[in-house]
């Protein structure tokens, strides 16, 4: 078995059946140690929500952090500095200021915790049924403003505005890049609107796990190629039978 890259979102992806994860735990850390597979997360996370997950349950220690829906990259999280290379490579058409002021403009748009607040991420709540008018009209004005942004909206509540350049799928573009590691060996696994841009970048396997949201879902229907696939099984579990499917493990 050759080594490949192994890229997953968190919460409801990796996380969420604590049996499941110890067998795909064991199976990847043997794998990584025999065959110098990788193993990165890719989460919508800060540093410090990743930490307090840690503090929950069992995960490997990765050999990339993929956090704040992909707009930091970090090879040690324990030093807290992301790749300046990854940030240097988001900044042009970004002005967080002017996403602020005029994210203020919406009363809709109910800002998340402090800590999910990033340079290159600003987060809000919004419900589904406001998401229909707010989103177009923000998307428009944030551009009219000269701004090269990103709107990504997903589980029905979650909106992150991101640098055009920045999301998980271009930030294990650029790890595949800096291991020389081809898509066709690369996997990525997600569960949600946030993973989207995960799955589409490039050509990598992707496996979305069976307790999906429905935006995932209707993307998978209307995108199907034979480089995706929709498991049966939840979270770890759906993990584990795409990475059989694709014959990365036995």
């Amino acid at each position: 078995m050759a080594k490949f890259l192994f890229v997953t979102d968190l919460d409801h992806t990796l996380v969420g059946d604590d049996q499941a994860l110890g067998e795909l735990n064991q199976q990847l850390d043997r794998h990584r140690e025999q065959q110098g597979t990788k193993i990165v997360y890719a989460t919508g996370r800060s540093l410090a929500l990743y930490r307090l997950l840690l503090a929950e349950k069992h995960l490997l220690v990765p050999d990339a952090l993929i956090a704040a829906v992909g707009t930091e990259i970090y090879y040690n999280e324990g030093d807290g500095n992301p790749d300046p290379a990854w940030s240097k490579q988001l900044s042009p058409g970004w002005n967080r200021e002017v996403v602020l002021a005029t994210g203020a403009r919406f009363a809709d748009l109910v800002p998340q915790p402090g800590s999910e607040q990033r340079p290159f991420k600003v987060s809000y709540h919004l419900s589904q049924e406001a998401s229909v008018e707010v989103l177009p009209r923000l998307d428009s004005l944030l551009k009219q403003r000269g701004l090269d942004i990103q709107l990504v909206y997903s589980g029905g509540r979650d909106l992150d505005i991101l640098p055009r350049n920045g999301n998980k799928g271009l930030a294990v573009q650029f790890l595949r890049k800096v291991w020389g590691i081809d898509a066709t060996r690369t996997v990525v696994c997600g569960d949600s609107g946030n993973d989207i841009a995960l799955l589409s970048v490039g050509e990598p396997r992707g496996i979305i796990v069976g307790n999906a949201m429905p935006e995932l879902r209707q993307w998978y229907e209307a995108n199907q190629t034979d480089y995706r696939y929709m498991a049966a099984g939840a979270c770890a579990g759906g993990i584990l039978e795409g990475l059989k499917h694709f014959g990365f493990l036995p």
